[in-house]
């Protein structure tokens, strides 16, 4: 049978399969150009209490292109807080893309570089740490231990947080992060393009009981052989085995000019191991003709489990928002992209990732001057330390030589 279209029909089917991207939606997309602050809106959160930091509109130190500006976390050891109000979308029957980009400039030492999206109304001015989310994704960097991938979903309420160590990047260049959600409950998360981990939902987090459970009661059955080799039945020993002694009199051994065999009794050759000797007799093994398997306790359903094909679908998404702590500030959030088409997220971080050389040889000049300067206030420290060292010396010496010097204490005791 021969399908006909009409011709509207296979214009539109022609273009789905030449511009698959054409028909996506990108449903938030910030670069921090020219109005970025009439859509963020700066929280209020631990301001009272003298902890809140602020943020910086800055390319950084060292920018592939310097009017690529992002917001820089400002004042360490800070709570930042920032948010921005979106076109209100649900992730119901499509797929869930969240990207952005971190550069942290800064030895962060502690602090997060994650960001939020959130449904519902938000107080924005109020929003901060305990404000309800539904979706937290970035890293989180804390010594030399910590250095993880956040993937948290919000379910019925509570938060999950992804089973994985997924690491993060720790070094002072742009990274992206991006995490992709799939109407099938599979997800991946990217660096810089690049896939890091991926999944499924129903296994990653303990948001459902799981499908599968071993079955508690099932027992190894009776006849079940579990020997991979066994000793071989046709195999004999040989005659006369048990006579092959272990050790044999050492035939190159000679009996000593001054042995006396009347002091040291009848002269015998030292013993040497017998090379002839195999150690006790063993069957030979061999391959067990029943052998089924190592036994493992079977998989039954749970019947605990109970499915839920919108496992995937978060509330729908009304704000997205940064908030982390930081003991030292000057992380720079940009290029955060909310859409449904990983293709046009790639692009972008192509996009940016154009004037990659550029930042790279920024950050070397930057490492230079910075090492440049280090070892001049080492030797300028140097040379005051020896400067103090010789004038105490030469105190000293002359409280030494100074005769009134012996005068006053003399006085002095008196």
């Amino acid at each position: 049978m021969e399908l006909f279209l009409p011709h509207t029909a296979h214009k539109i089917l022609l273009l789905l399969l030449i511009f698959p991207s054409a028909f996506s939606e990108v449903i938030f997309e910030e670069r921090f150009e020219g109005g970025w602050k009439s859509r963020w809106v700066l929280s209020d959160w631990k301001r009272n209490e003298g902890k809140a930091g602020t943020f910086k509109h800055t390319a950084g130190k060292w920018p592939g292109d310097p009017d690529d500006k992002g917001l820089q976390t400002y004042k360490d050891a800070k709570h930042f807080a920032i948010s921005a109000k979106i076109q209100e979308f649900s992730n119901k029957n499509r797929t869930l893309v969240l990207q952005y980009s971190i550069k942290f400039e800064q030895d962060i030492e502690c602090g997060g570089g994650y960001i939020k999206l959130l449904s519902g109304y938000v107080n924005q001015k109020k929003f901060g740490g305990d404000s309800p989310y539904s979706l937290m994704f970035g890293p989180d960097i804390c010594g030399s231990q910590t250095k993880k991938i956040h993937v948290i979903l919000s379910y019925q309420g509570q938060n999950y947080p992804i089973k994985k160590d997924l690491e993060c990047e720790t070094d002072k260049l742009t990274h992206f992060y991006t995490l992709i959600l799939r109407p099938d409950a599979t997800y991946s998360v990217l660096i810089d393009n690049r896939e890091r981990d991926s999944g499924s939902m129903y296994t990653d987090w303990d948001i459902l009981p799981p499908r599968k459970i071993k079955d508690v009661h099932a027992k190894k059955p009776a006849d079940w052989d579990d020997r991979e080799y066994i000793d071989d039945p046709n195999d004999v020993k040989p005659e006369g085995y048990d006579k092959i002694q272990a050790e044999i009199p050492d035939p190159k051994a000679i009996e000593p000019d001054d042995w006396d065999d009347e002091e040291s009794g009848i002269w015998r050759p030292p013993k040497i191991p017998n090379p002839a000797y195999k150690g006790p007799w063993k069957r030979k093994r061999v391959k067990n003709p029943n052998y089924k398997g190592k036994w493992k306790t079977p998989w039954i359903d749970n019947p605990e489990f109970e499915d839920d094909p919108d496992l995937y679908v978060l509330k729908p998404i009304k704000y997205v928002g940064i908030e982390v702590w930081q003991v030292k500030a000057g992380s720079i959030f940009d290029n955060i992209l909310i859409c449904d088409d990983p293709q046009y997220a790639k692009q972008v971080v192509e996009e940016v990732f154009a004037n990659r050389e550029i930042e790279k040889d920024a950050f070397e000049e930057a490492e230079k001057e910075r090492k440049a300067r280090e070892e001049e206030e080492s030797r300028r420290a140097r040379e005051e330390g020896e400067k103090r060292k010789k004038e105490r010396a030469r105190d000293r010496k002359r409280r030494r030589h100074d005769p009134r010097d012996y005068m006053d204490d003399y006085h002095d005791e008196l």
